[in-house]
């Protein structure tokens, strides 16, 4: 059947380690142009590379920069094959009619097994104690030592991660508080604080679980921590912009804090040869981890499912549900008719000159689904022809002013 992106011609470029099951996900779909670097690139590869790429996969590590999205003329979608997008431009994805997709849920459970490890090992002094005997220094006593059994545990930022860190919480017998810019439902005997600051009076470890936004950015700086009360411990994997790294290292210093574990930073290598620089390094009551929380096996070989599932539906029958910049449709697939995509800038009369083109080819339109958001008008199209006659008005829509992109999916 012919498309106007054939299957076989389709080159997909993953970056940055992404699991191998995202490679047998695409190669089972008959997806077969498949390179697949272990690491990120240097800028000007990348550039190169990307500029015949139609599907690119990656991680945390590689910027989608303006400059590098620029080269790439042949980009059809983008796969962050983690959870966070901040590593892409949305901006310009979205105004060049790029669906950016995620695996927002996959490695859920990874950091909130690390959360709760990490907690563990800060209330019973374990770093201070594992660096003592690295140095030949034997402290056998119970002194600062505490189980998390009846210990208030404070979650800040309440969604899928810091549900599951309340409820496996509560299997260890802890007491879980939350604190949330909007009103969730608790799970479990978890309990909503009034205020910010209720919540930092009261735990006795302090857990953030809330994205990179203009408005987290160091949310939790000097006042916050002080508010803390004094031998809690702070844990952040959640964006290493959320935490006034410096006030931390004060605290830390001063015995206010008992101990932190942190997994992301402000600044992170962008490889394993550059190297990691923090005020917390050298502190024996601070567990760093090189942004890990949710990298297991398990982890990463379910997102390499997941991403590769939404982009390779995308490809096939245009489906966007999910995707982070642009409108969301979930499409059935209709066999005996021929689908066609539009996607165009959201300005009035689109979408009435795309049917008066249908109409003036004599084409039954079977099914039409239109969503937008407020920069772009997504159009899919089930007509009753035959195939040239497809390709013929795919053409014919791209010449309509506004278009983006238009292509002959099936």
């Amino acid at each position: 059947m012919k498309t106007s992106l054939p299957k076989q011609d389709i080159r997909i470029l993953l970056l940055e380690g992404i699991s191998q099951t995202a490679v047998e996900t695409f190669k089972s779909a008959g997806y077969n142009q498949i390179t697949h670097h272990k690491t990120s690139l240097p800028e000007a590869e990348l550039k190169q590379s990307i500029a015949k790429a139609h599907i690119v996969g990656l991680r945390s590590r590689t910027q989608l920069t303006t400059r590098v999205l620029e080269n790439a003329r042949c980009l059809i979608a983008v796969g962050c094959f983690c959870i966070g997008t901040n590593q892409v431009d949305l901006g310009t994805t979205q105004r060049l009619g790029i669906p950016v997709f995620n695996a927002p849920y996959s490695n859920t459970r990874s950091v909130a097994e690390l959360v709760l490890a990490e907690a563990i090992m800060l209330m019973r002094g374990i770093p201070q104690k594992n660096m003592q005997c690295h140095r030949g220094v034997w402290t056998k006593s119970a002194l600062q030592s505490y189980e998390l059994r009846n210990k208030t545990l404070g979650i800040i930022g309440y969604g899928h991660i810091g549900t599951q860190i309340g409820v496996l919480a509560e299997s260890l017998g802890m007491r879980v508080i939350f604190h949330d810019v909007e009103t969730k439902l608790p799970l479990g005997n978890a309990r909503a604080t009034n205020s910010l600051d209720e919540l930092l009076q009261y735990a006795d470890v302090v857990t953030l679980h809330v994205p990179e936004t203009p408005t987290t950015e160091k949310m939790f700086g000097a006042r916050e921590i002080a508010a803390m009360h004094q031998g809690a411990v702070l844990i952040n994997a959640s964006r290493g912009s959320v935490v006034d790294i410096d006030a931390l290292a004060v605290a830390l210093h001063n015995g206010h804090l008992k101990g932190a574990a942190v997994d992301v930073f402000p600044t992170e290598p962008k490889s394993h040869d550059e190297p990691f620089i923090s005020p917390l390094v050298g502190l024996d009551n601070v567990i760093l981890t090189p942004h890990i929380g949710g990298s297991t096996l398990e982890a990463q070989d379910n997102i390499g499912v997941e991403v590769a599932n939404k982009l390779i539906r995308y490809s096939d029958n245009g489906s966007t549900v999910s995707a982070v910049n642009f409108p969301q449709v979930s499409l059935p697939e209709y066999a005996h008719s021929h689908r066609i995509m539009h996607i165009h800038r959201n300005v009035p009369g689109v979408l009435s000159h795309i049917n008066e083109l249908l109409s003036r080819s004599h084409i039954n339109i079977e099914t039409q689904f239109l969503q937008t958001n407020a920069e772009l008008g997504y159009v899919v199209i089930d007509i009753n022809t035959d195939e040239n006659q497809a390709l013929t008005l795919k053409n014919a829509l791209a010449t309509i002013p506004e278009t983006l992109r238009s292509r002959v999916l099936y």
